[in-house]
């Protein structure tokens, strides 16, 4: 009988980083492995290092068989969304379950304690998920903790608002996070900008934001307007905020008009 391979998957969020840190002494033999698309962002790869360094182990990365272009040809030119996420499916669930192959695993997800979300890791029977923030009654404030105890903090794309790991041009962001992607790395925003257009061109018109191209978002008129309905939603917001410690504010950036969305979570966690 094969023994059975502890598996920790890591997104590049802060919640997977914890986890992992919290369970480095727990299971000595787990595996970390972080599923690579080739589309994130350079902060993502950065934290990982500097995780890889706290951990004392080496984290795999995995990469699919196939690229994001490959199958965005497959699937038409269609681009991802949250009723089309076969981003997820074939970036980073085939790969997973592929590193696993036929063995015994136990998957530990980074869900925490005052998360009410289920999530989708894998229907394989050979893979078994385990929610050890959940099992023991952590919440955000523990998760920051165990994040500032380790010397690793937050993800540095929080800095610039950036609210989730995930390719550069995931379709979960906010508005304004798509703003500022444009003004920290617009590089990557001219790519992501760039699928549009060849979605266009195949006569399939797909955006990543609802309603509205990153060519029309881009236009400075529209930017202060997003900006300005940024600021004027946070202003509500601090009026109307009970005082609170600073742990339960930090690592959002939901707001009252575009609140935020779940995500996948293998991706984000």
């Amino acid at each position: 009988m094969k023994a059975v391979r502890h598996i920790l998957s890591l997104s590049g969020g802060k919640d997977s980083a914890a986890l992992a840190i919290y369970m480095r002494d727990r299971v000595p033999d787990m595996e970390y492995i972080f599923h690579d698309t080739d589309k994130e962002l350079p902060e993502t790869y950065a934290y990982l290092a500097r995780l890889e360094a706290i951990l004392g182990k080496p984290i795999a990365k995995t990469s699919p068989t196939d690229s994001f272009d490959h199958w965005l040809r497959v699937y038409g030119g269609v681009l991802p969304s949250n009723h089309r996420r076969w981003c997820t499916r074939m970036l980073k669930l085939k790969p997973f379950e592929k590193y696993v192959g036929e063995d015994p695993v136990i998957n530990y997800v980074g869900l925490r304690a005052d998360e009410p979300r289920i999530g989708y890791i894998s229907t394989k029977a050979n893979i078994t998920a385990v929610y050890p923030f959940k099992e023991d009654g952590l919440v955000r404030a523990d998760i920051l903790r165990i994040l500032d105890e380790s010397g690793l903090g937050l993800p540095t794309y929080m800095d610039w608002g950036r609210s989730r790991s995930g390719c550069f041009f995931c379709f979960y962001q906010q508005k304004i996070e798509w703003v500022r992607l444009k003004e920290t790395h617009p590089d990557l925003f001219e790519q992501a900008k760039s699928y549009e257009k060849e979605s266009a061109d195949r006569g399939v018109k797909f955006t990543w934001c609802q309603s509205e191209s990153l060519t029309e978002l881009e236009r400075p008129e529209r930017i202060a307007a997003i900006k300005a309905n940024r600021e004027a939603v946070e202003e509500r917001k601090r009026k109307n905020r009970k005082n609170r410690p600073l742990a339960e504010t930090l690592g959002g950036l939901a707001t009252e008009d575009e609140p935020e969305r779940d995500g996948c979570l293998i991706c984000s966690l």
